[in-house]
């Protein structure tokens, strides 16, 4: 029998698998306890943080879009991420790009700091640096491609290839594109993993996360630790999250068509100074997308001329966009990535990544294309109204593109710090990732 595709698999998953009433629909089972046979006689399931129908389920099919052996879904993103910590002892070395995701910096920085593991943070298309960095024998490679939130393209081959002559092991977020448009397994990765709140679920009313392996034992030798640890997702988050997955290859024709329009749209517009999407062909890492992803995906980031006052302008003048944390979802998002996805990085760190205060990130949705560009052009058109009457005493604009905060611009990340040396609960920055 032909292996099915992409779609197929999608659509089909739990489907026709209830052998007790014909449901065709995956039945939720909400039970958190099963009862035994008899006297140390288990069932498939016992208790439902250990292993549960509906999340099975849903785990099975991630996995089988990813081509991997094992799949384990989690209660967040970032308890996927944590869970890829319990294969590390103090003595392990843990190599992450220098333009990772906020939460994942902040977890795998203040980790390193308590002296779980040792850290090299590393711009992983600089040859020289990661050649450097995988000399000291890392046990663990994390890439991000495309990269959150400036798109980098990081050559999955490549890198795992070469981490794995050093003996590390290599894991992909591929949260931005899902399995639908890349598939790091297939590239020789080790291990995958997603926020299923963004892309797979697709529908922002679900926190979840999943990790899919490509050993079957290493996929069992980290459902044990997220067992034992306790972050295994919820049976009603995996039912929603399947449904979410039924309609993901879909729902990313019609991202991808709206975002290409959007990155041709932004690129020829007087408002913007540069734009980040791996799809123009102007992009850096052009090359590499074509080579490794199906399409380029819906994300993408560009620095407003006139700084951080040009791009409360902007957010103060859109209406369809909504200024919201997140991505995925079918609605059209905009955020602010240093004073929202990455303020857990120190402003040292972002600018060091390239994240400066101009810089606006943009989940495109799948409302009607034409309305999203009318809007975009409506924020941005406002954006730069009275810049040519600014104080000349503030900041150039191109200073803060160049990454040089001015004193204003500094406080405005200090009103969202959540880089402190050593952990105290603020319950004002508890919302923030």
């Amino acid at each position: 029998m032909a292996t099915n595709k992409t779609a197929t698999i999608a659509v089909r998953a739990g489907i026709n698998n209830d052998k007790h009433h014909g449901a065709v629909v995956a039945p939720i089972h909400l039970s958190s306890t099963y009862a035994l046979t008899g006297f140390n006689e288990k069932r498939e399931f016992d208790y439902s943080r250990t292993g549960n129908p509906t999340r099975a389920t849903f785990a099975e099919a991630v996995a089988e879009l990813e081509q991997g052996a094992h799949g384990i879904v989690t209660s967040t993103g970032m308890s996927a991420v944590h869970l890829l910590c319990q294969l590390l002892t103090v003595d392990d070395l843990v190599v992450i790009p220098h333009d990772c995701y906020g939460g994942s910096y902040r977890l795998f920085s203040h980790l390193a700091q308590r002296g779980l593991f040792k850290l090299l943070v590393v711009d992983q298309n600089d040859s020289d640096a990661l050649e450097q960095a995988l000399a000291q024998k890392p046990k663990l490679v994390l890439i991000e491609t495309p990269s959150n939130p400036l798109l980098r393209i990081v050559d999955i081959k490549a890198v795992t290839e070469a981490s794995h002559r050093a003996g590390a092991m290599v894991a992909v977020d591929n949260t931005f594109l899902s399995p639908v448009l890349q598939q790091p397994l297939l590239l020789g990765a080790d291990i995958v993993f997603h926020s299923t709140t963004k892309y797979i679920n697709g529908h922002s009313d679900v926190v979840g996360g999943v990790l899919v392996t490509k050993e079957k034992a290493l996929g069992e030798q980290l459902a044990w630790w997220a067992n034992c640890i306790g972050i295994t997702g919820s049976a009603f988050d995996s039912y929603l999250s399947l449904r979410g997955l039924k309609t993901l290859p879909i729902r990313m024709k019609q991202h991808q068509s709206n975002a290409d329009a959007v990155a041709k749209f932004l690129d020829g517009h007087p408002a913007i100074e540069q734009v980040y999407y791996p799809g123009l062909a102007d992009h850096p890492g052009h090359a590499v997308a074509c080579k490794q992803q199906k399409s380029f995906g819906a994300m993408l980031s560009f620095e407003v001329k006139g700084g951080v006052e040009a791009v409360k302008a902007l957010f103060a003048h859109v209406s369809l966009f909504t200024l919201a944390q997140s991505l995925g979802g079918v609605e059209s998002l905009i955020s602010h990535p240093s004073t929202m996805t990455h303020a857990g990085m120190a402003l040292e760190a972002q600018l060091v990544a390239g994240i400066s205060q101009s810089l606006v990130r943009i989940s495109v949705g799948i409302e009607d294309i034409d309305d999203i560009i009318n809007d975009l052009d409506a924020g941005l058109t406002a954006s730069q109204s009275g810049l040519d009457n600014a104080d000349p005493e503030s900041p150039e604009p191109e200073n803060q593109a160049a990454g040089k905060p001015s004193a204003s611009t500094l406080r405005v990340v200090a009103d969202n710090d959540q880089q402190k040396k050593s952990f105290s609960f603020n319950p004002a920055l508890a919302s923030l990732w």
